[in-house]
């Protein structure tokens, strides 16, 4: 802590800017939701996982509201107000109506604890003095408001969540949030995600497995009238008032009360909470945490904790004098594990400059020795053009000076990746570019989430398209054939204009060469494939669209693949897709894919398998 940080007596100095970041707990409460849109939808869905009542109040009626509401209260999962049917008086009109009838709705129901304004409020876009007039009448009942996108209208902000989920997809205690106070939000959700993927998979069960030891820790003072004193719950606080649970655990004696065996029982929940692997905490059994809590077994110091050694890089690089050289490299999907031998050779011991693109992860930039110099293109919409021609005539001069060049491109270099014009500018100036191929995207991504491009009795063929042609222009895509699988890259971001090119007539304005799609094939979409933030939605090209808005923001780089190989080896698998009179049962295979998720159209799957840990 700097000196400017302190004040008198050496304790810290408040710097202000921060936010107090709270947990709630709504049980038996009312959150408040103006407007109806895919945001209100957000945030009642986060409200009732937090085991709030939700009330979404707004106009035009319940027809007018998102399909997402439309369904949850069909289900009884909240209530809908029509804003327009609350009584006001007669003489008001326009805004002073609609805010001396919320006026009116929350002094009838006291409930209320939270008030959520969302950008869909009264099926417009709120003006600045409607939302003045909500917040001021909000705060006349002394509930805080939180107005979407006014910060000064806020009482609270949210902060950029994340769920850990089980071993068998159940939600557990284990919540991260991340706020930049108003500073950045897209960039609070990368670092969520980034957070989020360096965890281990198994910490949410872990949280579960020790709230289990602590009400096993508290079991017997629980059955007394005594009750724990300060020094025997602090070890169970969250905020970091505990500077330390190193306090020495008292040994188990025969004279000892309940409240002195929970006391004791409860430092070591602290202790194994503080030092034990996570894997281990998450697999531990009833018996177990029973062993640990009587002081049978000792827990495992941080000193035993096996830490590997760091690796030191290689420098090697070749010498100067040598004539300057140029590699084209593919660097796979992302996963460090799948660079080929020569890729990870020409990266860590003949680079003198590495030419990245923008999507090649850090992971594999990590591999680069620190002497190295790396510059990444500035391939953005709008100048991909100028960023492709800085990074040829970066290559250029710098092989003119001696330097071996590796232009780093993800997957493979000649799969979309701009290689064969790299190759002919470099061939006109002199230099003959080696190329080195990459695995590329278009195959190990689809592996990755569970879908074979070609499967016997179901694709029997493959292909590979863009979604977006040279300079943004519309490409036409193949039509419908049953035996083949489509992959899709760059035209996540078009979304629905692919699945109108791929499903309507579109055929005679050439966006489509062959026949529509049925609505019920599948397609899946697959994110940032082979990292740990990897995220597979998948549903049929009817839903897709509703699919990817549902689950908020996008995680570059993006695909699709589209055919009926998406579902081929899903659970018990499906391979009679091209069996005589497949096509009768296509609706009823559909149903049986996406089963059992609570009527949903889609599914969602996050992270990687388990198996890739370690490789």
């Amino acid at each position: 802590m700097s000196d400017a940080s302190k004040s008198v007596g050496g304790y810290p100095k408040p710097q202000g800017g921060a936010s107090l970041v709270l947990a709630f707990r709504l049980q038996s409460s009312v959150t408040l939701i103006l407007g109806s849109g895919p945001l209100a939808a957000f945030r009642a869905f986060t409200a009732l996982d937090a085991d709030s009542k939700v009330v979404v109040l707004a106009t035009g009626g319940l027809k007018s509201a998102c399909e997402e509401i439309q369904w949850r209260v069909e289900q009884d999962q909240l209530s809908f107000v029509d804003w327009d049917s609350l009584p006001g008086t007669s003489s008001a009109t326009g805004d002073d109506k609609l805010t001396e009838a919320l006026d009116s709705y929350l002094t009838s129901s006291p409930g209320v604890r939270l008030v959520c304004v969302t950008d869909t409020l009264f099926g417009r876009r709120r003006s600045r003095s409607l939302a003045e007039k909500v917040y001021q009448t909000c705060k006349g009942h002394n509930i805080p408001v939180n107005c979407t996108d006014i910060p000064d209208l806020c009482d609270f902000t949210f902060t950029s969540t994340h769920r850990f989920e089980d071993a068998a997809g159940n939600g557990t205690p284990l919540q991260i949030g991340v706020t930049t106070n108003g500073q950045g939000c897209r960039l609070a959700g990368r670092i969520r995600r980034d957070i989020v993927s360096r965890l281990p998979k198994d910490v949410g069960g872990a949280v579960q497995r020790v709230g289990r030891m602590r009400a096993l820790a508290k079991a017997k003072a629980s059955k007394t009238d005594e009750v724990l004193d300060e020094h025997g719950e602090e070890e169970l606080e969250e905020d970091g008032r505990v500077s330390t649970p190193n306090r020495p655990v008292p040994s188990r004696n025969v004279y000892e009360t309940e409240v002195e065996s929970s006391k004791r029982r409860v430092k070591w929940v602290a202790q194994v909470s503080e030092y034990w692997p996570i894997s281990k905490l998450a697999q531990m059994s009833d018996a177990e945490m029973e062993e640990v809590l009587d002081g049978d077994t000792t827990p495992i110091s941080s000193s035993s904790l096996e830490h590997p050694e760091p690796v030191v890089p290689s420098i090697h690089s070749l010498s100067l004098a040598k004539p300057g050289r140029i590699l084209l490299v593919g660097s796979g999907p992302g996963h460090p594990s799948l660079l080929t031998i020569a890729t990870h050779n020409a990266l860590t011991k003949m680079a003198d400059l590495v030419l990245s693109d923008k999507l090649v992860p850090d992971t594999v930039l990590a591999l680069i020795p620190s002497t190295v110099q790396i510059r990444i293109a500035k391939k953005f919409p709008g100048n991909a053009e100028g960023a492709q021609m800085e990074m040829m005539e970066a290559a250029v001069e710098a092989a003119r000076r001696g330097l071996t060049v590796v232009r780093l491109k993800q997957g493979d270099p000649v799969v979309y990746g701009r290689a064969g014009e790299e190759v002919l500018y470099f061939r006109a100036h002199g230099f003959e570019p080696v190329v080195v191929p990459g695995v590329s995207s278009a195959l190990a991504a689809p592996t990755f989430a569970g879908i074979p491009v070609t499967q016997r009795g179901v694709a029997e063929s493959f292909m590979v398209c863009t979604g977006v042609g040279r300079k943004g222009k519309d490409v036409q895509l193949p039509g419908y054939e049953r035996a083949r699988t489509v992959v899709i890259l760059m035209g996540v971001a078009r979304l629905p204009q692919v699945i109108q090119a791929l499903t309507e007539d579109a055929k005679e304005r050439g966006r489509r060469d062959g026949p529509a799609y049925p609505l019920h094939t599948p397609i899946a979409i697959i994110e940032r494939a082979s990292m740990p933030d990897q995220r597979v939605i998948s549903s049929t090209l009817k839903d897709i669209v509703k699919a990817l808005d549902s689950v908020g923001e996008q995680r570059p780089p993006g695909m699709m693949v589209i055919g009926w190989s998406v579902l081929a080896l899903w659970g018990a698998g499906d391979v009679g897709v091209l069996d005589k009179g497949g096509e009768d049962m296509d609706n009823d295979r559909v149903e049986r894919w996406l089963r059992g998720r609570d009527g949903a159209s889609w599914r969602v799957i996050e992270g990687l398998n388990g198996g890739w840990e370690g490789l």
